[in-house]
């Protein structure tokens, strides 16, 4: 019979711009393939596994994000040293904030209680190349105060079937939305930034696959003028035959805040 394991759960900061997103994949460099690699190097002869809290896609950051390590037989004995030596031997653009022991009732997925990703970008001029990995430049100009009031529309509970990939005929995209709103950015700033840019505040206990992105990318046509805002109204409708199509990139993207029930 196997030993116990003991479970850990780890909060996380990492810029997503070089990775395949989370999830392992063969022959691409992910943020979970890092982890289980640099685990292995510094946990020789142990046997683990990790869950994250949700897989984020191709270029999306995260400023607090979390996974859970499954570690068997004897507990890490100094869970600082430990942090300390993950932390050396991971890439520069992934860093372990905190890493505290759970029991074995915890699940790092089943048990979040609130998501909030922002989605970072700015319109009108081209920004400097550097700020590519953190804000989506649209060169068009957007009408921003009726992309700022149709961002409302999201908030509540409403089927999202529109905001994801075609999945099965019983797939449940019902999700409720307890804020969504567009404000200056305040988030992060470096002096390659363009003047002004813009962030998408959206929180939830969980999304469908692109949700946020395809919101997005919605409200991205809405400012361009390509959609109005009654098609967005009928996109949260059940049985809806709107198809919206663009995905915004995902290096606007960034987990902001997780928090899990106590």
């Amino acid at each position: 019979m196997s030993e116990k394991y003991t479970y850990y759960l780890v909060r996380i900061q990492f810029l997503g711009f070089r990775f395949s997103g989370w999830q392992k994949q063969p022959n691409q460099k992910t943020i979970e393939g890092m982890l289980l690699k640099t685990l292995k190097f510094i946990l020789p002869n142990r046997r683990l596994k990790v869950l994250g809290a949700g897989r984020t896609d191709a270029k999306v950051s995260s400023l607090d994000g979390a996974f859970e390590i499954y570690l068997e037989g004897t507990p890490l004995p100094d869970l600082e040293v430990f942090k300390a030596d993950f932390n050396y031997n991971l890439p520069s653009d992934i860093k372990i904030l905190s890493i505290v022991e759970k029991n074995s009732s915890f699940n790092v997925i089943k048990d979040v209680k609130l998501k909030e990703y922002v989605y970072l970008f700015s319109f009108g001029n081209k920004n400097h190349p550097f700020a590519a990995p953190f804000i989506t430049n649209i060169q068009e100009n957007l009408n921003l105060n009726l992309m700022v009031e149709t961002a409302q529309l999201y908030k509540g509970k409403n089927d999202f079937s529109a905001y994801t990939v075609k999945q099965g005929k019983n797939k449940n995209n019902i999700r409720e939305v307890v804020a969504c709103d567009i404000r200056v950015n305040n988030l992060l700033k470096a002096n390659f930034f363009p003047e002004e840019s813009y962030a998408l505040h959206i929180k939830a206990n969980g999304f469908v696959r692109y949700q946020v992105r395809m919101i997005m990318g919605a409200l991205i046509q809405l400012g361009k003028g390509a959609i109005d805002m009654k098609t967005i109204e009928q996109s949260l409708k059940p049985k809806n035959n709107i198809q919206l199509t663009y995905v915004a990139p995902g290096s606007g993207l960034l987990l902001n805040q997780l928090a899990f029930n106590e």
